[in-house]
């Protein structure tokens, strides 16, 4: 196969048709619809893949009632990553360069291995809540690694509002959790979830760059290739050593299974489609900070699906948070 270095979103040979055939939850190939302006369709491809990985940290909570989270973390891979080989040999890609493979084996390494697995052994000492707590610095995170790693330059004013975003979200977690009598100190889990973040940010930041060459979804689905081998190798290891059966995962209820799906499915798949399409439309930085809002996407969720009650802390902190977002899309 030639090489895809020059390619975007394009499947090998420059087969439109192969591209026409591709499942509806793809987004479009290429650059921005006619007359819609780039930024605006990368805000929107980034809060679609935000609302998806608002769900992440607990379904990751749910599944590690029965996994453990080196087994969790290839399980998601290699069912993520089997999905990602039907859906590279259907659109007939073209094989990467030996330039892209080495690129791809660091955004495997940040969102394919990095982030699952310290945040999967967080969430088994600590609530998803306290989590999210570290989400608030994702954001300030990926712009680092935008600078570094795709050579964006934002304004000064964009760093003040990206700190005074995270600030916002991380003071609301701790208040929240102290009103619900969590432990607010330092936790040993907290140094697992500040690991993920930081290679979370650079594992973002490399694959928008990646996308603007190779295409949006192409990123995830050959980073989950590359990482495929080691990772059944690691969850045919797990199974093994752990004993696992399916009797004892059913014994643990759905809760597992369902969380194992998500994770698999939409946090280590789909949402990456939109994110990193996202992420190369509107900006590194400029879109990155819609992580901000992650959290509280999640606890809309939660009152829409389950019936939640939202603190007004929520709503006050949601609107200083969406406040930031635009201040650092401004001067991003």
């Amino acid at each position: 196969m030639r090489p895809m270095e020059n390619l975007r979103d394009q499947p090998a040979g420059g087969d439109v048709a192969a591209t026409a055939s591709l499942p509806a939850v793809m987004p479009p190939a290429g650059g921005p619809l006619p007359g819609k302006p780039a930024a605006w369709l990368g805000l929107a491809f980034g809060f679609v893949g935000c609302t998806i990985f608002a769900g992440s940290l607990p379904a990751t909570r749910m599944a590690v009632a029965a996994f453990d989270p080196v087994l969790l973390t290839a399980a998601r891979a290699v069912i993520a990553g089997l999905l990602g080989i039907v859906l590279l040999a259907a659109s007939r890609q073209a094989w990467p360069g030996a330039r892209i493979w080495a690129r791809l084996g660091l955004v495997a390494a940040g969102v394919v291995l990095g982030f699952p697995l310290f945040s999967a052994y967080a969430m088994r000492l600590v609530p998803a809540s306290h989590g999210m707590v570290f989400i608030g610095l994702l954001p300030l995170m990926t712009a680092i690694a935008a600078v570094w790693r795709g050579g964006e330059r934002p304004k000064p004013v964009f760093w003040g509002f990206a700190a005074l975003g995270g600030a916002v979200v991380i003071a609301y977690a701790l208040i929240q959790a102290r009103a619900e009598g969590h432990a607010t100190g330092l936790q040993p889990a907290d140094l697992d979830m500040l690991v993920a973040v930081i290679v979370c940010g650079l594992g973002y930041a490399e694959g928008a760059v990646l996308a603007r060459q190779i295409g949006s979804w192409q990123v995830i689905c050959w980073a989950l290739v590359l990482s495929l081998p080691v990772m059944a190798a690691v969850l045919a290891w797990r199974w093994t050593a752990s004993g696992l059966d399916l009797a004892h995962v059913l014994a643990a209820g759905p809760g597992p299974l369902l969380g194992l799906g998500y994770v698999s499915l939409f946090s280590m798949f789909i949402g990456f489609f939109f994110w990193y399409h996202g992420l190369k439309l509107g900006g590194i930085a400029r879109v990155g900070q819609l992580q901000l809002i992650q959290s509280f996407i999640g606890l809309g969720l939660a009152a829409l699906i389950l019936g939640e009650t939202i603190p007004p802390a929520a709503v006050l902190a949601a609107v200083l948070v969406v406040g930031c977002i635009f201040g650092a899309r401004r001067f991003a």
